[in-house]
């Protein structure tokens, strides 16, 4: 496979030259099973691990090569090699780490595009929508969104979902699908360029690894149902995957995520309520929270009906979340700062004692 197959063209192939990775290889991270990473470069496939300078040397989890980076290898025989170095990302989706205060989780890099993926029904909500669009567009990444499903309920009803996220959510493309009788399957094919990337994201069981093998004329992923006891998807994606689907295009499956806690991404939160931020500068006061001010047009715009109080009140959830996450980074980052102090005072105390 040629380097272009991959994905290594425009932005990337600027970013990252021939001499940058002179006398070894360039390869693509393609699977990550906990540290433990699987490269694809022209001559083949690796089973891959970093090295122990690079491991060392990290100074977070975003430091470690994930699937869709692009990473400096030497094979060490014809079926593994050593990571020496990961090239700078053209872009990074990544969430908050399920349970770990201030810390991320990072989904994939290098893309270009984001399916949003819920199905009708169970799995709907428009408020999970806003939150995935946030950690896309705080990465530059476009997303779109992929209604599965549709042939469990009436048109009617799918023609008012869709009208529902246009409403809310303007300029954004929304493609109904069904797994059961491929419709829809021709507006996903229309939107898929050879050699970009793309990123299915969504909850366990709402079909994004059975579009995947639809797109592939094949079955390359397990897939499950929407449980009917609890409405919740069976958990089928144990990790991240990269593939290139015989359209040339580039997908990437992902583990189901029913959370999505934001990070530090402002700027993603209000391009996505960017109505909310347009007004927010007609507001009397510049620090005014759009709570409780006089003279805030946002709650003007919401008490008049303007604003949806839902997308409202989901806006200001995500701000708390994110403004939590960067206040809860900056306390971490600071002790870590006071305990690197502390040591070096230790060290410098035992050599003076020493001598």
């Amino acid at each position: 496979m040629e380097l272009e197959g991959l994905g290594y063209e425009g932005k990337i192939a600027t970013l990252i030259t021939a001499d940058a990775w002179e006398g070894f290889e360039l390869a693509r991270v393609i699977v990550e099973h906990k540290e433990r990473y699987i490269v694809q470069t022209v001559q083949g496939t690796y089973h891959a691990e970093i090295t122990g300078n690079l491991r060392f040397s990290a100074s977070s989890r975003r430091d470690f090569p994930a699937v869709g980076d692009w990473v400096k290898v030497t094979p060490m025989d014809e079926n593994s090699a050593v990571i020496l170095e990961v090239f700078p990302r053209t872009s990074l989706l990544e969430r908050q780490a399920v349970g770990k205060h201030g810390e991320t989780q990072i989904i994939a890099t290098n893309i270009d595009v984001a399916f949003i993926v819920q199905a009708v029904g169970h799995d709907y909500n428009l408020k999970r929508i806003e939150r995935y669009m946030a950690i896309c567009h705080a990465s530059d990444i476009k997303p779109l969104i992929i209604l599965t499903k549709i042939d469990l309920v009436q048109e009617e009803e799918v023609e008012k979902l869709v009208g529902q996220i246009k409403e809310r959510i303007k300029h954004i493309q929304v493609i109904p699908l069904s797994n059961e009788t491929q419709k829809g399957f021709d507006q996903l094919h229309a939107v898929m360029y050879p050699h970009k990337t793309y990123c299915f994201l969504g909850s366990s069981g709402v079909g994004k690894s059975t579009i995947i093998n639809h797109l592939c004329g094949q079955e390359v992923l397990k897939t499950s149902l929407i449980s009917s006891s609890t409405n919740k998807g069976r958990h089928t994606t144990s990790h991240r995957e990269l593939m290139v689907l015989p359209n040339k295009s580039i997908v990437i499956d992902t583990p189901g995520m029913r959370e999505v806690g934001m990070t530090d991404q402002a700027e993603g939160i209000e391009m996505t309520y960017d109505e909310i931020v347009e007004l927010a500068e007609q507001c009397k006061f510049n620090d005014c929270t759009h709570t409780h001010e006089v003279g805030c047009a946002v709650l003007e715009a919401v008490n008049a009906g303007e604003i949806s109080q839902d997308a409202y009140d989901n806006y200001l959830k995500l701000k708390r979340e994110q403004s939590h996450f960067s206040s809860t980074l900056k306390e971490k980052r600071q002790k870590s700062k006071e305990q690197g102090k502390l040591y070096k005072a230790i060290q410098a105390e035992k050599r003076k004692h020493k001598y």
